[in-house]
């Protein structure tokens, strides 16, 4: 019955060793979480001022490709 008992001690011992370990690496581990977060929110917005400003680009060339075809449509020799 003593084998058993000291086992079971172990057992509870290493269970909240690790259970005090474990909150301090979930407390870094919802920092970092919240970081790539904070992150990934700062790439979308830059990507959809991006994406904005290559759809202007894109009317933009268009709207010149457009006048040079006219140009090119008058030009005679």
């Amino acid at each position: 019955m003593n084998k058993f008992q000291a086992i079971l001690g172990a057992a509870a011992l290493s269970c909240t060793v690790l259970a005090g370990c474990s909150s301090a690496s979930l407390d870094e581990l919802n920092t970092k979480v919240d970081a790539i977060a904070a992150d990934v929110d700062a790439l979308k917005a830059q990507q959809s001022k991006l994406a904005n400003d290559v759809a202007f680009v894109k009317s933009d060339a268009a709207r010149a490709n457009e006048r040079l075809d006219n140009l090119a449509r008058r030009y005679k020799k």
